[in-house]
Order: C-alpha cells, then structure tokens, then sequence
C-alpha cells in the first residue's frame, strides 16, 4: 500500500499534473495540500475518471486539503481541527481508507515571524497533537500526512543559514514537531533516511529547483500500528522537475 502526500499548490492549476501522476505510479492513497478551490469547484469529476474516490475540505483562492482512494471513496471521520472554532481555515480532513485512519493536514506557515500568524501556527501544532493523542489512543493504524511547514532538523535544508530566520525553522516549531513524534509516532521519510539530505520542496524562485536547494518540509508520520507495517519511503522527485509542476514533490510511504 502506498500512501502519498502531495502539496497541489493550486488543484485546478496543476489538474493534468496530478491526474498524470495518478494515472503513472497508481498510489493506493493520496493526501492533497493547498488545493486554493472551494468545495464546489473541487474537480471530483476528473479525480474519479482517473480511478480515485476523493473527498475534501475546501476554501477559495487558499489552503484546502483532500484525500484520495485508488477504487473507493474514503469514509471521512473529521474535518477541521478542535480547539479553535473561530478559525476558518480549511487545513485538515481524517478519513478512514484501505483499512487505515489517514489525516490530510497543511499547517499554517507561520511567517512573517514573529507576529499573529506565527502565534497561530504554534497554536494549530498544539490543536494538531491533542488530535494526534485521540488517534493513538484508539490503536490503529493511522498516517498523519501533509505539509507540516516544518524543517525538522539542520539536515532537513540546503542551507541552515538561509531558513535560519523563517518561522518553519524556528525553535518553537520544532519543538512543537518532536514533541508530536515523541507522542509515538513515527517520521517515515526521517527513518528511511537518518542522514538527511532528502528534500520534498524547491521554490520557484532563484534558481532553487536547478540548484537542488530545497528542504523537506512534507512528513508522513505513522502510528505504531501502521510503523509496524513500514516497508519503505521516499519521494517521487522527478514530477517537480515536470512542466508546471507544483513547488513540492509527492512524498510517500509504503506499508504492508
């Protein structure tokens, strides 16, 4: 079974991107970032001519987050996180499929830091592990895949001194991710490759993609249940390189 997951940047922009990408490798199941349609204009009619049942949790011009199923429509469990009802972002959907329980998320950016929208992205992280707990408690196999926003370590970016001041590198936000693995969860691209070095996002600007300066900000984090069943993980880093490609690169994990 291979899970992926693959910030869009702009579903209806990148449409003959994904669905080339589905149609090619056949991933069993899909989480989406940063769709930017509303759920009207969310193109399930494309999806599901590709062989996907999809659902999703949509907002106009931003974020937005959906999952695919290779010849099933996921059962969707929650959208949306606790904590904060005020907050109108559409950042996270749960959905129970193939036999597991899979979270799409796309955590806030956080920059300029610091400020408001950094002060939102901690609280989003802390909202994001009182749901993560809920899940482990429930024993069983569950994927929490996105964009989480997050350099985790040094060896996570081309270049330390260039993220240095970006609120994706910032202690706080760190902290705030090792203390979600240390719940028990499992970072499947970090134990396929403790080394670093593996990055799942370039930017479109100077050059980044041709210079190979990227960093690894998508993470695929896997409950005992489902780290028991990890088979391998990586990232399909040829699509990026694709005419009008998104930003970041599918990123995935294979279980039993």
């Amino acid at each position: 079974m291979k899970i992926v997951t693959y910030n869009v940047n702009g579903i209806k922009a990148r449409l003959p991107r994904l669905i080339e990408y589905l149609t090619e490798d056949q991933p069993n199941i899909v989480c989406l970032q940063e769709l930017k349609s509303s759920d009207e204009t969310f193109p399930v009619a494309e999806i599901e001519a590709a062989g996907y049942g999809a659902v999703w949790h949509g907002q106009k011009a931003w974020n937005g987050v959906a999952i695919l199923a290779k010849g099933a429509t996921p059962v969707v469990r929650q959208r949306g996180l606790d904590g904060e009802p005020e907050d109108e972002h559409s950042r996270y959907i749960e959905a129970e499929a193939g036999g597991i329980v899979v979270a799409a998320l796309y955590l806030p950016n956080g920059n300029p830091q610091p400020g408001p929208k950094f002060d939102y992205k901690l609280r989003w992280m802390d909202r994001l592990a009182a749901r993560a707990r809920v899940l482990l408690a429930e024993e069983v196999p569950a994927v929490l895949a996105g964009d989480y926003n997050v350099i985790a370590n040094d060896d996570d970016t081309y270049s330390v001194r260039a993220m240095q001041d970006d609120a994706l590198m910032q202690p706080e936000s760190r902290e705030r991710y090792r203390a979600l693995v240390g719940q028990g969860w499992t970072d499947a691209l970090r134990t396929q490759f403790p080394k670093g070095g593996v990055w799942t996002f370039w930017d479109y600007q100077a050059g980044a993609w041709q210079r190979d300066a990227g960093f690894r900000i998508d993470h695929l984090l896997l409950s005992p249940q489902a780290a028991d069943r990890m088979i391998d993980a990586g990232v399909d880093k040829a699509y990026r390189g694709r005419d009008k490609a998104s930003d970041h690169a599918p990123t995935w994990v294979r279980l039993r």
